[in-house]
């Protein structure tokens, strides 16, 4: 068997490189680390790293052929997870989900500008929690759609209307 350490990387193909770059750059903090042409991205945080690869085919909101389910950044405390929501609803991220108690810890989902499901949480020191009344099972996916509905009306209504003569 093999003897893995960790996760090295995740790589997300991406609509608009420039608005995930802000995304998880300029609103989450992941510094760049390096480009490889104009169509890759790498971002890091401590040893992990981000890629954004520039897809070939537009994705669409409405019709998902959704390859990742989502993926989480921890924060320290329960305390964090509270002040990283307030955070990213002021700067405009889609919120999926509330933060809720959870049986790992306390945890909320957003959305991408691509619609990924991006979940932030904090673990209890003990480990995964047994069941609880206040622990909420929900998947974040039976949010998704409905959230991925929102943002595509929210993206309509901004398009520019050209006038036919």
């Amino acid at each position: 068997m093999m003897k893995l350490t960790g996760i090295n990387q995740i790589t997300l193909r991406v609509n608009d490189l420039g608005l995930a770059e802000e995304f998880y750059g300029g609103i989450l903090g992941l510094t760049l680390d390096h480009r490889v042409g104009a169509n890759i991205s790498y971002l890091r945080l401590n040893s992990d790293l981000l890629v954004l690869v520039k897809a070939e085919t537009p994705g669409s909101l409405q019709a998902r052929d959704i390859r990742v389910d989502h993926f989480g950044f921890r924060l320290s405390s329960d305390a964090e997870v509270d002040a990283a929501v307030h955070y990213l609803e002021e700067s405009g991220v889609h919120i999926v989900t509330r933060p809720a108690h959870r049986r790992e810890g306390r945890a909320f989902f957003v959305m991408d500008p691509d619609g990924n499901l991006v979940e932030f949480y904090s673990m209890h020191d003990a480990g995964i929690q047994s069941d609880s009344v206040d622990i909420d099972f929900s998947s974040p996916n039976t949010h998704a759609l409905p959230a991925r509905k929102k943002m595509v009306e929210e993206m309509e209504s901004k398009k520019t209307r050209r006038s036919r003569k």
